[in-house]
């Protein structure tokens, strides 16, 4: 591996680090910066990373290549390095995880295929104020539509009990509780929602009830953030007994296809979270003027709303269009688990 190439994978895990520092990993942002040095020695981690100096800064090869190893502690197969993680110390954790990638070197790079999935149900917590407002507005039942869908865990999001300072919703008996910081006062909302319908597609759809793809999505959840690990299992416990239909399909196709016939007596809403960074420039565009050209097509009797929460800055911005009269706004300001929600 040449310096350059070195200092280019070297770079993607610092950035990495960064975003793990503030995003409130200081486990992860410590291993990843050790793992930069690491790629600037020579070391394991360059040989398992090798050949992957041009992947897409948002395609997140640092997240990718803990998620592989993560898997094997979930999975029983390192015992020692599961014992670091929760005591969370990077720097025993790192002595350990160096082991694990000397020893696993070829199956965690098979592993990097595997694109992150975090299906972050923390999310919601902002996504909920543009459900409701599009509910509110309409009177109709909704049809959901969600590209990204990962696992399809966020399709269930009126399932889940939601409380904040001040604010509570849905329903208190549900095994699932987001608990969350509200900047801002609430907008009179509707204490109901009722949902029509969910679907959603992902290039990659992980069935949430097999042992399978409940280790790959816990696989993803950082192993020093406790609430979010209880977060997914109670999400993964309610998607056992909610099915949610999904589709393996591209984005744009899949929305254009879902959008083409209108969809009378509901309000069809298509949302996605985090999910543009992880889409081509032409597929990104492609599914964007898909939407807003079935906009365009919305009526009274079957409207249409585009939810989005996608990166901004240190925050990401929670945006509502509605049709018909193509109606812009930003409703919040989100971090980008969930927490804090700055309604604006």
């Amino acid at each position: 591996m040449t310096e350059s190439t070195q200092q280019a994978i070297a770079g993607q895990l610092q950035w990495q680090a960064d975003a793990c520092r503030m995003i409130g990993s200081p486990l992860y942002a410590g291993l990843m910066e050790r793992a930069a040095d690491d790629v600037r020695a020579g070391g394991p981690t360059a040989e398992i990373l090798r050949g992957h100096e041009n992947d897409p800064r948002f395609s997140v090869l640092g997240l990718r290549l803990l998620g592989a190893v993560n898997r094997l502690v979930l999975s029983g197969q390192e015992p020692a390095l599961a014992e670091a993680y929760g005591a969370a110390h990077a720097t025993e954790a790192w002595e350990r995880l160096v082991d694990v990638l000397r020893r696993n070197t070829a199956e965690l790079r098979d592993s990097l295929d595997q694109p992150v999935q975090t299906n972050e149900v923390g999310r919601c917590a902002a996504l909920l104020f543009g459900f409701l407002t599009a509910a509110e507005e309409t009177g109709l039942p909704l049809r959901l539509l969600e590209v990204g869908a990962s696992a399809g865990l966020n399709l269930r999001w009126d399932r889940f009990a939601y409380a904040a300072d001040g604010f509570a919703w849905g329903d208190p008996g549900s095994p699932l509780r987001l608990e969350f910081e509200l900047e801002g006062a609430p907008p009179a909302l509707p204490a109901a929602a009722e949902v029509a319908e969910r679907r959603g597609c992902d290039a990659n759809p992980i069935d949430p009830t097999t042992p399978e793809g409940r280790l790959t999505l816990l696989s993803f959840v950082w192993p020093d953030q406790p609430e979010r690990i209880a977060r997914v299992e109670a999400a993964l416990e309610i998607a056992s007994r909610e099915p949610v239909a999904l589709d393996r399909e591209t984005a744009s196709t899949w929305a254009r296809r879902m959008l083409t016939e209108p969809a009378p007596g509901k309000m069809t809403a298509i949302y996605h979270s985090i999910v543009s960074q992880y889409l081509g420039d032409e597929e990104r565009a492609a599914l964007f003027d898909g939407i807003r050209e079935a906009g365009e097509r919305a009526t009274a009797e079957a409207p249409l709303a585009w939810l989005r929460m996608e990166p901004a800055d240190d925050r990401a911005n929670l945006e509502l269009t509605t049709w018909p009269g193509g109606k812009d706004r930003l409703l919040a300001r989100v971090g980008y688990h969930g927490t804090p929600v700055e309604l604006t």
